[in-house]
């Protein structure tokens, strides 16, 4: 299909539906300022023109009140502004809810990437027996994250989810309706969500999304590839960290984490029971009827009865539906079968955990853990570690580790809140999996991990406090920075070499699961070297494993914006190679990305297909032989030219200043959007190590710099063209799938960035020359982006992604605007040395307000 149809029926279906319901919604009568929707499209054009011609934003928005407020007060001035954020954040909802209704007119639900595709190219070419083969072992694993990168409280996901509905059937009155309740209703909300908070408001999405999406895949590749015969893998899972992930967060304890596991399993049985009555309105057959009546009470039971939680079996209720089914074969002509096969399928998908509670912890933390539980069992006289165990080497502790065989009762250790609370969490653990089933909590993940001691302190402590008989838990190191990617090979090494590691990774079936962190490593080495470190890191970690003969599984912190490693996510994983290990593909979704790429059903599908796909034809189809020797060292010279350019700017005296009073990064924290604190320490000084991932590339993204996604990339490919060597990137570019994906990704954040809304700062005395410093990285890494794609424009090949990102960013233009405003007004008072602490207060606020329309409105950079 030719790529100006898609745009077509982008400017048919979403642009000039947007238009006839915005000026619906700009009608509505629900403001107290009058005139408001009348006022917005002027100040939209004041913005644009203001820009145009070089005004800074302080001259914009107080041209727009000579022009057209000239008479209102201040107050009347500033509560219009706040007004208009208003407005702006819920036009944003208003778009998304448009895009989610038209999302199958505009991607094509059977093209290239579906399973249709897929099974149509294996049946073209002959492959038909090797893509069942590859599908019986291949998995796709989506981890939910309660990583905050979008801001809409529940309450308002429900209005876009009704509005898509309305919009799709072209409901006017229903439209009409929902638009004056969003106007209603409140972004803001006065109170930190809890960790239970955000595990409810993710299992949403489980239950109205998840279910029905996975379903109809597994359904699909089940009726269509292998003929109704029965499939002995679940090839898509779920993973969840909502009350699992205690990484930088007080407030997931033990507690969260077994009333999240609850939530799950009554969630589950719930679709369950909706699934049931359906099936009981149909088998209404002799013989039957009465099991479905038996299986609709005792499953309604357990899933509204707490007490009645875990009176029901999993083998009983798939066992009972087997029977059933038999007899619907034998005796009834197989009427219905599809649909108890359909109920039999999500029960192997979900079984009665629904998803895979993954635990998180620092290394730094577990080692005070286990620093502390080591002298507590001296203290107490149990015969588990040396006592000079403290003085010897990390490669004693290892082997030594690796011998424990013991167990202890974690109350040694209930003066101690912090190392008490983590060991509770392993006896969590074991708890859920008498109760929900083996994978209702199997994943332990360690971040920060550097050694092979960290992964064996967390390996002994699972053993000492509930799993000495067996354990039944995989142990997770994450590698994060440069540093730590480069040394993952030697630490995964000694790993597989120490016997009875080896022989815990023999019983879980020689599987070792390996997680790699896009975000801290793009905070940590810039854009191209956290790529490239994470690739090279995957090669040598697939060749050290193989070695061994251990099957290595990556699992991806992908995060959503490309500056946190998204992108095209298929089409990232589909540009791997051969080098990489393939058999599975698990990934971290958070905020938009959610919302945006599994939103709806549609969404859900298409995208789950289209990861399925870039696994699969990566294997089966790619002429992708990876990357020559000649590619690998251009790529290793323009990762090191970039890492040292991005190194020196991070190092530079006014990074950190710049965004601690340019940006919006303090006014993370008073959002109240996610539950774990904005920063890692309690200092007052903002030190970068602190800084948490989301926020930083955040508060670039509000100043609509999106550093992250490009710093270096120009300056990178410049060295090359200035020493008359760029036909090696040029060559490389032709060559390579996963280059040209990292340039395609990074074109996307320059796509994004609008220099001219913080022009102004280039005549700032203090911040000018490092505003100087971005800006001229920006317009190199521009000129070198076209010239290597040949384009004339940014992202000049996805025109229909381009018009999208095109719309939203007009929308959020006089947002942007206004949040510029408040800034250096708060900038103008820390000068003064007598501030009116009430117009500081109110400043304060509209920058916080002003963040969440202008995030949300990046839901397209996943």
């Amino acid at each position: 299909m030719s790529i100006q149809p898609k745009l077509v029926r982008f400017k048919e279906n979403i642009l000039s539906r947007y238009q006839i319901y915005n000026s619906i919604f700009m009608t509505l009568p629900f403001d107290r300022i009058s005139k408001t929707g009348v006022l917005l499209p002027l100040f939209h054009d004041v913005c644009e023109q203001g820009f145009q011609e070089g005004k800074n934003p302080s001259t914009i928005v107080e041209t727009f009140f000579e022009k057209y407020l000239n008479k209102s007060s201040d107050e009347d001035k500033i509560n219009l502004l706040f007004r208009f954020i208003q407005y702006i954040e819920r036009q944003v909802v208003l778009f998304d809810a448009i895009e989610d209704a038209g999302f199958s007119l505009i991607n094509n639900m059977d093209g290239i990437g579906t399973l249709r595709s897929l099974k149509e190219t294996a049946a073209q070419e002959d492959k038909f027996d090797e893509l069942k083969r590859y599908l019986e072992e291949f998995k796709v694993r989506i981890v939910l994250t309660a990583h905050p990168t979008q801001f809409y409280p529940g309450s308002v996901l429900g209005i876009i989810t009704d509005l898509t509905k309305a919009v799709r059937e072209n409901d006017l009155n229903t439209i009409n309706t929902l638009l004056a309740q969003l106007g209603k209703t409140p972004f803001f909300k006065r109170q930190k969500p809890t960790p239970y908070d955000e595990a409810v408001s993710l299992v949403w999405y489980l239950e109205n999304v998840f279910y029905d999406s996975f379903g109809k895949i597994y359904d699909y590749i089940q009726q269509n590839i292998f003929d109704n015969d029965a499939i002995n893998n679940e090839i898509i899972n779920i993973g969840f960290w909502p009350g699992g992930d205690r990484d930088g967060n007080p407030f997931v304890l033990p507690s969260t984490t077994q009333k999240v596991a609850k939530r799950l399993k009554q969630t589950i049985l719930k679709s369950y029971y909706r699934d049931i009555r359906k099936l009981k309105r149909k088998i209404t057959f002799k013989e039957v009827a009465d099991k479905i009546e038996h299986l609709d009470k005792l499953v309604y039971k357990s899933s509204v009865d707490e007490d009645e939680l875990h009176n029901i079996q999993l083998d009983y209720l798939t066992k009972e539906l087997e029977s059933i089914k038999d007899i619907i074969i034998d005796k009834h002509q197989s009427l219905y079968l599809n649909e108890i096969n359909s109920l039999l399928n999500r029960i192997k998908l979900f079984g009665f955990y629904f998803a895979t509670l993954d635990i998180r912890q620092d290394s730094r933390i577990h080692h005070k853990v286990f620093t502390t539980l080591v002298d507590k069992t001296l203290e107490n006289g149990l015969d588990i570690f040396p006592k000079n165990y403290h003085e010897l080497s990390e490669d004693e502790q290892v082997q030594i580790l690796s011998e424990v065989n013991d167990s202890i009762n974690i109350d040694i250790t209930k003066d101690d809140e912090l190392v008490y609370n983590t060991l509770k969490t392993i006896e969590i653990v074991k708890e859920i999996q008498q109760q929900n089933g083996e994978k209702g909590a199997n994943r332990y993940v360690i971040s920060n991990n550097q050694t092979a001691l960290n992964v064996m302190q967390l390996f002994v402590m699972l053993k000492l406090v509930a799993f000495n008989d067996e354990l039944t838990v995989d142990v997770v190191p994450l590698f994060e920075t440069v540093n730590d990617l480069q040394n993952a090979p030697a630490v995964m090494e000694q790993l597989y070499l120490n016997k009875n590691y080896r022989k815990h990774l023999t019983e879980r079936g020689s599987k070792q699961t390996i997680m790699l962190g896009f975000s801290d490593g793009t905070k940590d080495g810039g854009y191209l070297m956290a790529n490239w470190a994470i690739f090279k890191a995957k090669e040598q970690l697939t060749e050290v494993s193989r070695k061994y003969d251990v099957d290595v599984v990556f699992f991806d912190g992908r995060g959503g914006p490309p500056a946190r490693g998204g992108g095209k996510t298929h089409q990232f994983y589909a540009s791997l190679g051969p080098t990489i290990e393939d058999k599975e593909v698990q990934l971290t979704i958070q905020g938009q990305t959610i919302s945006s790429n599994f939103g709806t059903d549609e969404s859900a599908q298409y995208n789950l297909e289209q990861l399925i796909s870039s696994g699969l034809s990566n294997s089966l189809y790619s002429k992708n032989s990876g990357l020559s020797k000649e590619d690998v060292t251009v790529m290793n010279e323009l990762a090191e030219i970039s890492y040292k350019e991005y190194s020196d700017f991070k190092n530079h005296p006014m990074f950190v200043p710049y965004l601690e009073r340019m940006s919006t990064l303090k006014y993370y924290a008073k959002t109240n959007i996610g539950s774990r604190p904005s920063k890692r320490s309690k200092s007052d000084k903002l030190i970068f190590s602190d800084l948490r991932a989301i926020p930083f590339v955040g508060s670039w993204s509000q100043l609509k710099q999106n550093v992250p996604g490009f710093f270096g990339v120009g300056t990178a490919l410049k060295t090359f063209e200035e020493n008359n060597e760029w036909n090696r990137v040029e060559a490389f570019y032709k060559n390579s799938s996963f280059f040209r994906t990292l340039l395609a990704n990074s074109m996307m954040s320059l796509t994004k960035s609008f220099f001219e809304l913080t022009k102004y700062m280039a005549d700032d005395e203090e911040f000018g020359a490092f505003w100087t410093i971005i800006f001229e990285e920006y317009k190199t890494t521009k000129r070198l982006l076209l010239k290597i794609s040949g384009y004339k424009e940014l992202m000049e090949n996805e025109p229909a992604g381009k018009a999208s990102i095109e719309v939203r960013e007009s929308i959020v233009l006089p947002l942007l605007t206004i949040q510029q405003f408040a800034l250096r007004k708060l900038q103008e008072f820390e000068k003064q040395s007598e501030k009116d602490m009430q117009q500081v207060e109110v400043f304060e606020k509209m920058v916080t307000r002003s963040l969440f329309g202008n995030i949300n409105a990046s839901r397209n950079s996943a």
